[in-house]
């Protein structure tokens, strides 16, 4: 049986608390891993390993930072089959979407190959007389990374890519349900050249995450996961003194309006509700129709969804594997087996047809949805896209801004005032227009509103250099000693 142990100081570190989690192979339903847990010392040897790394680190010069993001880029994009791959085992994704998260997740290595730009203050001179004032961003110290699942390869890009690039020292504890690719990239990185012990890994559960929240040596944890582990990361991390971004869960809203190509809409409803298997955070889970083209359109994405060949990811033309674990696969299934009960219509039931042998879900879609139903107020997390029915422009704005989510939503109209008026009106952190997930490139920054994101600061781009470093004002004078003088007042600039 493979064993997944940590990554401390440049090298694999086998566990030692004697605790270890099954790590399953989506598509068959079987064991093909098992991965440590790290207990409370082993967290503590990583983040005494990235504290000494630290002052070293944080001294070497931005052009040999670059450098390694540089090398590292070549490598990842040298190696991107075999870390898709390695996505595709433990994830269960197909190939194709695989390589795609490489890709955008490739997109935030490139981004911090300008670290030398990105990290370029101000300066004033003359200031006042003989007195110049600039401004300088450093960095943090020790951070600290939690990523979920969905995801292993991309997310942890996000923050390591632009924490390291900064000068800080990095903790990753990835999802210990598909670990295998966070392994990997750490050998790619040494082979960039990073020093040991400025990148580590601990595998584990909540005993990892509660110490990382709590250790006085992190400086700042970025987290990516559902909204109730969100809220307590965010609050357990604060509490003990640490800047955190951690970003939630999500209801997405896709608006459509008459004018719409509703082709368009349609393909565009079902890439974006069915692709990675509906696991993703900016999935379209939920579809508002205008009453006037809603029996058109529900018809037009019931024609697409038996096309979706569903099965195994590493199959060749499969377009949607199986979800992460069966627990989760039962818990999808049984917000298609309420909804009826509660009064909407299911219209594809995915439960039927579905492979055998491992933790399959076909695409459902249910119609006559209404916000009080579970299938509408709740993350369902899974290839499920449910369909409520709008009158208006405003009923569907309304819907939108009352959800307690606000992560990603999208509008489809051939109307630009229209649209135009639609981003100014909604109140979410990133908005598609004709476009069904807006997932904003690297050098811009990612991030919802409201129960979406918890912390003043999203993820990656601009606001991720913010985060992962401190700004500093330094007011200089070289002043003529000739004109040296006791002045008790208070400094003036005139």
């Amino acid at each position: 049986m493979k064993r997944i142990s940590h990554w401390i100081d440049g090298k694999v570190a086998a566990g030692t608390s004697g605790r270890c989690g099954a790590v399953f192979n989506p598509a068959t339903g079987e064991v093909q891993a098992e991965v440590d847990f790290a207990d409370i010392s082993e967290v503590d040897r990583a983040v005494a390993t990235a504290k000494a790394a630290l002052p070293a680190w944080r001294a070497t010069n931005l052009s040999r930072r670059a450098e390694i993001m540089f090398n590292l880029r070549e490598l990842i994009d040298a190696n991107r089959k075999e870390i898709a791959a390695l996505l595709s085992l433990e994830h269960g994704k197909v190939l194709s979407d695989a390589l795609g998260e490489v890709s955008r997740g490739l997109e935030n290595i490139e981004f911090a190959c300008g670290v030398p730009h990105l990290l370029k203050g101000s300066y004033s001179e003359q200031a006042s007389s003989g007195v110049d004032v600039y401004n300088i961003r450093q960095p943090l110290g020790v951070v600290a990374g939690i990523t979920p699942f969905n995801f292993p390869a991309m997310v942890p890009m996000w923050m390591f890519s632009t924490a390291v690039a900064c000068g800080n020292t990095f903790v990753l504890k990835p999802s210990e349900k598909d670990p295998s690719v966070t392994m990997f990239v750490a050998e790619l990185l040494k082979q960039a050249g990073l020093p040991d012990g400025v990148y580590n890994i601990v595998h584990g559960d909540k005993v990892a995450v509660d110490r990382l929240l709590d250790h006085p040596d992190i400086a700042a944890v970025s987290f990516v996961g559902s909204t109730p582990i969100a809220k307590y990361i965010y609050e357990t991390g604060t509490r003990n003194g640490k800047r955190v971004q951690a970003l939630g869960g999500a209801k997405n809203h896709m608006l459509v309006l008459p004018d719409a190509d509703l082709d368009m809409a349609a393909d565009a409803a079902v890439s974006a509700a069915y692709g990675s298997a509906g696991e993703r955070c900016m999935a379209v889970s939920v579809l508002l129709a205008h009453e006037t083209i809603a029996d058109s359109l529900v018809g037009k994405i019931q024609e697409r969804i038996p096309n979706i060949k569903v099965g195994p990811g590493d199959e060749p033309g499969n377009e949607m594997g199986p979800l992460i674990t069966g627990e989760h696969r039962d818990k999808v299934a049984g917000y298609v087996a309420g909804a009826t009960k509660e009064g909407a219509r299911v219209v594809v039931d995915g439960r039927d047809g579905a492979p055998n042998g491992g933790f399959f879900l076909k695409p459902s879609l249910i119609d006559d949805v209404k916000p009080g139903m579970a299938c509408y107020d709740e993350e369902i997390f899974g290839p499920v896209l449910s369909v409520v029915r709008v009158g208006s422009y405003d009923e569907g704005v309304d819907l939108i801004n009352s959800n307690q989510y606000g992560n990603g939503t999208a509008i489809f109209t051939r109307d630009g005032g229209v649209a135009r008026q639609f981003q100014f009106d909604i109140n979410v952190g990133m908005v598609g227009i004709n476009v069904p997930i807006p997932v904003p490139v690297s050098y811009y920054s990612f991030g919802g509103w409201k129960a979406s994101l918890f912390g003043d600061q999203h993820m990656y781009g601009p606001e991720g250099i913010n985060f992962f470093t401190r700004g500093k004002v330094v007011t200089s004078r070289w002043p003529d000693p000739r004109t040296s003088k006791v002045d008790l007042g208070f400094p003036q600039n005139r």
